[in-house]
């Protein structure tokens, strides 16, 4: 289950990148929050760049929870725990952001799929 709903809110996260690599105003919760409405060029193409860490991210979870046999164990098991430790630096660096809103909004999210990651990770 917290591989699946790991997977739900990488999905919406990357609906939200979707958009802001099309330009929608949404500046002010990604990327530092410094660009209040579109994001630059070069953020966008970050942005839509961002897409294929994010299915790199759920691949290796749903197979280590054995939804997925696309990555071979071992190297899911440890995968899930390198991400679990990239989302509890995203804590910090969402908590740390000057935006206001990039703090309300994306810190929790990344918390989630932090405890989410380590759900995953544990099952042995």
């Amino acid at each position: 289950m917290a591989a699946i709903i790991f997977t739900a809110i990488v999905g919406a996260l990357g609906i939200f990148q979707i958009a802001a690599a099309a330009g929608a105003p949404v500046g002010a919760y990604c990327w530092g929050g410094q660009h209040c409405g579109k994001l630059p060029v070069g953020l966008r193409i970050g942005s839509a760049a961002t897409l294929l860490l994010y299915a790199a991210l759920v691949l290796v979870i749903l197979s280590r929870a054995g939804i997925l046999g696309i990555v071979p164990e071992p190297a899911a098991a440890i995968g899930t725990w390198v991400i679990f430790g990239y989302c509890a630096i995203g804590i910090v660096m969402n908590g740390i952001s000057r935006s206001k809103r990039e703090r309300l909004v994306m810190t929790p999210v990344v918390s989630a799929l932090a405890v989410l990651a380590l759900i995953v990770a544990l099952q042995g």
